[in-house]
């Protein structure tokens, strides 16, 4: 769908490394998923069975995002059609999430690049649980959640802000909180954004529980992307989660976060 579009450059994703994930996940638990010797209850929580396939997707979904960042430092704003895995910890995964993305891109730009002050605009219908415990206490680092207070997880983890709302929240109201939660970015002045653009919140999500709209989501995205923009912060923007009936909703939803990017880097 993007690609027929003719504005995006697709391109193969290269695989995390081990010292890459070891920035963030613990030894254990990082050789125990590759070598795939992790206790069975362990898989369990994670909710895939691993295999050798499932460890490439896992580290081609981790070295998306660090070449999201750094296609985002190199030009103001990147993406990747993956990642956003904001429920797996340092020393376990969760939610079908083995290790955090996120995290591991923002402790390779404090490596790599130098950069100290980021943020996370977490808009999953779900809580970022992993991002805001790995990054609990550290000031350096906003986590920003605007999440289902009913929904996944069901032990919520303390973020920089989180945003918690009910079950059948329209696009009004919805937006008005996304708006507040900018105010709070934009004052923390950070030299990088990381964008979690799930589209679960749509009414036709079966996991949601939310009900926005298309055109509302849309509009979410414009105004992250305008703010990132107006402030001079490179962006790079994750896929998170989506699971309308019928998929295809999903799909355009996930495909207008990307177009949005695109007309407004251009303008």
């Amino acid at each position: 769908m993007l690609e027929a579009d003719g504005a995006f450059a697709l391109e193969e994703a290269p695989l995390a490394t081990r010292g890459d994930i070891l920035r963030v996940h613990t030894p254990d638990y990082t050789d125990g998923f590759l070598q795939g010797t992790l206790p069975s209850g362990v898989m369990r929580r994670i909710g895939f069975p691993w295999s050798p396939e499932l460890v490439r997707r896992t580290l081609a979904s981790a070295g998306s995002t660090l070449k999201a960042v750094a296609t985002a430092l190199a030009s103001g704003m990147g993406g990747t059609l993956a990642g956003g895995t904001h429920h797996a910890f340092r020393d376990e995964g969760s939610g079908f999430c083995v290790f955090n993305d996120l995290a591991i891109a923002i402790e390779y730009l404090r490596a790599q690049h130098g950069l100290r002050r980021i943020a996370v605009i977490d808009l999953d219908v779900h809580q970022g649980d992993g991002t805001a415990a790995i990054f609990s206490g550290d000031r350096d680092v906003f986590t920003l959640s605007v999440h289902g207070r009913k929904n996944f997880p069901f032990r919520k983890q303390q973020s920089t802000l989180d945003v918690e709302l009910e079950d059948g929240t329209e696009d009004e109201e919805y937006l008005n909180h996304v708006q507040k939660g900018l105010a709070h970015i934009r004052q923390f002045e950070p030299e990088m954004i990381l964008y979690q653009s799930g589209v679960d919140g749509l009414k036709s999500d079966r996991l949601g529980r939310l009900a926005l709209t298309g055109e509302g989501l849309r509009e979410r995205d414009e105004m992250v992307l305008n703010d990132a923009k107006r402030l001079g912060v490179p962006l790079a923007i994750t896929l998170g989660g989506g699971y309308s009936e019928p998929l295809d909703l999903t799909v355009a939803a996930h495909a207008n976060t990307f177009r949005a990017a695109s007309q407004i880097s251009n303008r």
